[in-house]
């Protein structure tokens, strides 16, 4: 599947961004190259600019976040602060997150609490400089071919705020050489990034939802082997449940042909789509160190089970909608990472293969006629997607001191992320099917700057991801029938193409740490 201004092949579009700040333990799943900010970067990290490297090698601020039980690690209490701004390149988003966080430790026990407010602004699509291509179309003042209108004439331009919380707490028991965990984190959202692009040719669109993530979390340490110079073996485990649910409220605008004036007038038409997946994962984690001085070895493994009871019916310029709920995905990640410690120099590569298979179908709401004469009977399957992906990362990070002795740092680091999928699509209704196959490469570079005194810590990270684009909105002249019709429920497969434009998507992160005594 390729994207700048080259035709997509048109798929019935499944994108779910699971609300997640972590790395892999809830694994995302989109068929549509859609590029979207790091609005969920909210919490501080030690290897953001080293790619985000964590299978062999251990992220003292970001881990306790992500697995309960490694807050452990925590050697003293310390708070973060970490302001982080995204931006996505011709104009087309961005946001700004101040997440506030404290790392707790007190004898056996230890927890987390972090707090965050965040600005989203609106998605816009990308200016083309070729074709007829744009963001909405006005109706012409005064005498124009359009009347009366009662729907907003432009997309809406306010930035809308999300809400995060987060606390864990967990025990130490030192003769099992075992840490317990648990956390929760809450999520309320008002603008997903990204999503209203995925609704062509709205006027406006009304995020609400929320999200909840339960984690538990252990952490086995065996004592150090003294004839291997990488520390000692550890083995993590942790289980979660994450439950999103969110409502899309859509104003498009309607052509109504007013025989009074011999006008078209506009007439607003909201539609109201919800969206909600539940997901059950879990994650295991396992490292040993190598004879080799500072060198260890890792492996990975998650899987996750998420249902879909309610999937958005999105619409996109020359992709007519498709009903596709309920449904269900399985995905895992299976990976390996080598990682070097040598006093403040660091190094590591984490390889992971990412196989998918999700399978959605359409339920018909009322007896429904087919090709060959038959009737499906109300809740019987329309249409039945099947979806299997083949997915890769590859991570590689370093951070190294600007020179010996010295408290300055710099990190560098390069994400590949291939994405590679074939949807096998039956209409039960016109009785046909068809195989499609889409494959593109995301590319994220990352880099950082830290400097270390014994009374703060201050760190500056960023990272910019391509590869990804931004849907272009396509002015439509047809019979207005055929515009009048869009709004109902087309059950034939898509075949008209998508124009993406490539964009890339920066972010920037400040992380001060101060230690609590």
């Amino acid at each position: 599947m390729s994207v700048s201004r080259r035709a997509v092949v048109g798929l019935s579009v499944f994108s779910l961004c699971l609300i997640t700040p972590s790395r892999a333990q809830l694994i995302q799943v989109k068929t549509l190259p859609l590029a979207q900010g790091n609005q969920y970067q909210i919490f501080p990290s030690a290897n953001l600019g080293m790619a985000s490297v964590s299978i062999a090698l251990a992220d003292s601020a970001l881990d306790p976040f992500v697995n309960p039980a490694t807050g452990s690690r925590i050697l003293a209490s310390r708070f973060f602060g970490t302001p982080t701004v995204y931006t996505i390149s011709q104009g087309t988003g961005g946001g700004r997150s101040l997440p506030l966080a404290l790392l707790v430790r007190h004898a056996k026990w230890y927890g987390a609490l972090s707090l965050a407010v965040q600005q989203v602004d609106p998605s816009r699509a990308p200016q083309s400089d070729g074709g007829v291509f744009v963001t909405d179309l006005p109706p012409p003042p005064g005498g124009g071919p359009f009347g009366s209108s009662t729907v907003p004439t432009q997309p809406e331009s306010e930035s809308h705020g999300n809400q995060f919380a987060f606390a864990s707490i967990g025990r130490r028991m030192p003769e099992r050489h075992l840490s317990i965990g648990a956390s929760m984190l809450w999520n309320g959202l008002h603008a997903v990034d990204g999503v209203d692009l995925l609704y062509a040719n709205s006027r406006r669109l009304e995020q609400s939802g929320d999200a909840v993530d339960l984690r538990v979390g252990a952490l086995k340490e065996w004592p150090a082997d003294s004839g291997k110079g990488g520390g000692a073996r550890s083995l993590q485990a942790m289980l979660l449940h994450n439950r999103f649910a969110a409502t899309h409220t859509v104003t498009y605008a309607d052509a109504i042909w007013n025989p009074i004036t011999q006008q078209f007038d506009e007439q607003a038409r909201i539609e109201h789509n919800e969206e909600r997946t539940n997901t059950w994962g879990m994650q295991m984690n396992y490292q040993i160190p190598l004879a080799a001085p500072g060198w260890r070895i890792g492996w990975l493994a998650v899987a996750n089970r998420a249902s879909h009871p309610k999937i958005p019916t999105y619409e996109l310029t020359n992709v007519p909608a498709i009903p596709r709920d309920p449904g269900y995905t399985h995905a895992f990640n299976l990976g390996m990472g080598v990682s070097r410690v040598e006093g403040p120099a660091r190094f590591g590569i984490d390889l992971i293969y990412e196989p998918i298979s999700s399978y959605t179908w359409a339920d018909a709401a009322v007896p429904t006629p087919t090709a060959a004469g038959d009737t499906i009977a109300p809740g019987g399957k329309t249409i039945e997607n099947r979806f299997r992906f083949s997915n890769a990362w590859f991570r590689l990070g370093v951070e190294q001191p600007v020179k010996e002795g010295a408290p300055t740092s710099f990190q560098l680091g390069l994400i590949l992320h291939p994405i590679d999928y074939r949807l096998e699509q039956q209409d039960n209704v016109q009785l046909t099917s068809r195989s499609v196959r889409a494959t593109w490469w995301e590319w994220t570079p990352t880099w950082g700057l830290s400097y270390r005194q014994p009374r703060f810590e201050l760190r500056y990270q960023g990272r910019a991801t391509k590869g990804a684009g931004r849907p272009q909105a396509q002015i439509f002249f047809g019979d207005i029938r055929a515009l009048s019709a869009a709004g109902s429920t087309i059950l034939a497969a898509p075949t008209g193409p998508l124009f993406m434009t490539d964009v890339s998507t920066v972010t920037h992160q400040i992380s001060l740490s101060l230690p609590l005594r």
